[in-house]
């Protein structure tokens, strides 16, 4: 179960990451990179595996679109006002 939700998240990751490609710097790219260098350093603590690589970076990601969903709710409710 917990294997498919991994799966899930990664496909929707992948999925931003395509949609907000052309956008240059936003958050995404910077989530996915700090993501994973946190990941690779418990991986790295933690007997080497890939999995949590993926993981800290597919949860990097997610951080990020959280942010940038922030962005877009502060420009919005500082132009309506």
């Amino acid at each position: 179960m917990t294997n498919n939700i991994w799966i899930i998240l990664g496909i929707i990751s992948i999925i931003l990451l395509a949609v907000y490609f052309r956008r240059g710097r936003n958050a995404l790219w910077g989530g996915l990179t700090a993501g994973a260098i946190i990941g690779f350093i418990i991986a790295l603590f933690s007997g080497f595996n890939w999995y949590i690589v993926g993981k800290g970076a597919i949860s990097g990601i997610m951080v990020g679109f959280a942010a940038e969903l922030l962005g877009m709710l502060s420009d919005y409710l500082r132009k309506k006002t």
